[in-house]
């Protein structure tokens, strides 16, 4: 279980990199905004933090409590989560099935 000053990390962590990745994206100051952004960047936190950790790439960036490394992994894994969307888009367009489960 993660500790109060461990999920505060993960929410300054998450909105700057979710903050990152939207701006990356959209090329707006704003991103995609302050709720979806948060939103954003602690899915991407999670995911980048797993694989980062996982496949131990940029070990020496993990030498401050906010790390260089967590912000990192936080923009990519939020850049995994909107590629992962835009698949999903892109699949869902093709088929005519827009998560519907019951045809009208």
């Amino acid at each position: 279980m993660p500790t109060t000053s461990q999920l505060f990390v993960w929410v300054v962590v998450g909105l700057i990199g979710g903050s990152l990745a939207g701006r990356l994206i959209t090329w707006k100051r704003g991103g995609f905004g302050l709720w979806p952004n948060l939103g954003l960047g602690l899915v991407g936190a999670l995911i980048g933090g797993f694989l980062f950790r996982m496949f131990d790439w940029l070990p020496y960036l993990n030498t401050i409590s906010i790390s260089l490394r967590d912000i990192v992994s936080a923009v990519a894994g939020s850049l995994i989560v909107l590629l992962a969307l835009w698949v999903w888009r892109q699949v869902t367009a093709r088929t005519g099935n827009h998560g519907q489960t019951f045809a009208p």
